[in-house]
């Protein structure tokens, strides 16, 4: 059943709860991430959001991440797959209180082309004010067109996200070369 789409105004407590959740992570799978990072929405100070915490996993191997799956589940996490996204290992987390979704967690192999995107498109995001706030418009948009569903909301903002983030992965790629050329 899809869940319905409510955006709320930005809140520092988001960037404490995904500090507090990566916490938690290390030491459910010592040794399984590489790194774990806050992205999303929640990620960008002053962008309204959903309420739920994005998170990015980086593991060694997704080997590793699948042997800690009991370790995570003990914490909440709901183990879903790829979930429609090949390589991926895809969690959720809900309050265990009134069911709301309170987070995501993506994990990529380190290396992965997506870790690229995500961490790009946060960083665009939080560098460059207009982009941010044209997002906001353009979430606003889709959750005024698919405030029901959330996964119609995901596709409606897709082409934009997509654009984004893959001119900010060319730029990111572009910075990074440091050829004699």
């Amino acid at each position: 059943m899809p869940r319905p789409v409510a955006l709320a105004l930005y809140t520092p407590e988001w960037t404490d709860r995904a500090a507090a959740l990566i916490a938690e992570l290390w030491a459910a799978a010592p040794g399984g991430f590489v790194a774990v990072h806050h992205i999303g929405s929640t990620a960008v100070p002053g962008l309204a959001a959903k309420p739920v915490v994005d998170l990015l996993g980086e593991a060694d191997s997704l080997a590793g991440i699948e042997a800690a799956r009991a370790a995570l589940e003990g914490l909440g996490w709901r183990w879903r797959g790829e979930n429609g996204v090949a390589g991926r290992r895809y969690l959720t987390r809900d309050d265990p209180a009134t069911g709301e979704r309170t987070a995501h967690l993506h994990v990529h192999a380190a290396g992965d082309r997506m870790i690229a995107w995500h961490l790009a498109f946060r960083d665009r995001l939080r560098a460059e004010p207009e982009t941010a706030a044209a997002y906001a418009r353009e979430k606003a948009r889709c959750a005024a067109l698919h405030p029901g569903d959330s996964g119609a909301y995901a596709a409606c903002k897709k082409a934009w996200t997509d654009g984004v983030a893959a001119e900010a992965v060319r730029g990111a790629s572009a910075r990074s070369c440091h050829s004699r050329r």
